[in-house]
């Protein structure tokens, strides 16, 4: 087995994740990534878990993206079914985390490690941070959401200069581009972002999360489930569920009452 790379620990009510591959500038490879969704699963299980933080080893880089020798020899097909399928999956999966998500860009962002940045809900960035879209300098395109997620919350004007121009913008162009929240003094990033994890997990924590639902679905981020979850979760408190319930139980009809 490979060994993890990644460090997890939880801190009053805030889950903090740590990729910790530091050597690589914090790149991303399949195994990695499968450690991310099981840390996902953790994390979602973790009923006193109000809010995450995810971050990088060391201040070169939050990721670099994704580790070219773990897919440049990889043949056409599995490279789209196994690295690009597989990285959506989780990548989705982290941007719906019931909890909302900081993310704390200790370093440089690039390719899908800046796709990985963009499913938190909010960004801190360090100031000497740099972030941009590579790919297609390599005869690549993005393909963790960097053409999709990234457009939904950055906009597409500067996807497009990242992207089809190669621009890469440092922090205080990335905050005035809307591509961060803040920006904070080099190696204050995880400081700030605990407090404000801090502050989410001390609001009404199913009122915070219902919030985030909904403002994925307003983005298009799993909309059609964000809705039904919600409108399950109302029905569930009626006295119709109960009624229907015991109905079922006692095998008879349902008597349910007017509303």
């Amino acid at each position: 087995m490979t060994p993890s790379r990644l460090k997890a620990e939880i801190v009053g009510h805030v889950a903090i994740l740590t990729i910790d591959r530091p050597e690589k500038l914090n790149a991303l490879d399949q195994p990695l990534i499968e450690e991310i969704e099981a840390w996902i699963d953790a994390t979602e299980a973790n009923r006193t878990v109000r809010a995450a933080v995810i971050t990088g080893s060391g201040q070169k880089a939050f990721s670099a993206g994704g580790d070219i020798n773990a897919w440049a020899g990889m043949d056409p097909i599995g490279f789209g079914r196994d690295w690009v399928r597989n990285g959506h999956r989780v990548f989705d999966r982290l941007a719906r985390l019931r909890q909302p998500l900081v993310a704390v860009l200790n370093g440089h962002a690039f390719g899908g490690g800046l796709e990985l940045a963009a499913t938190a809900d909010l960004i801190i960035a360090e100031a000497h941070v740099r972030v941009g879209l590579p790919e297609s300098g390599l005869g690549m395109v993005p393909g963790w959401s960097g053409t999709q997620r990234l457009v939904r919350r950055f906009g597409s004007r500067a996807v497009k200069r990242m992207s089809l121009a190669g621009r890469m913008y440092n922090a205080e162009e990335a905050l005035a581009a809307g591509i961060l929240d803040e920006v904070v003094a080099t190696g204050e990033g995880l400081a700030r972002s605990l407090a404000l994890a801090d502050g989410i997990a001390a609001r009404g924590p199913v009122a915070v999360q219902v919030a985030k639902a909904l403002i994925n679905a307003a983005e298009g981020e799993e909309r059609d489930a964000a809705m039904e979850a919600i409108a399950g979760a109302l029905v569930a408190t009626t006295e119709d569920l109960k009624e229907g319930v015991a109905s079922f139980r006692e095998k008879r009809p349902a008597a349910f009452k007017d509303r």
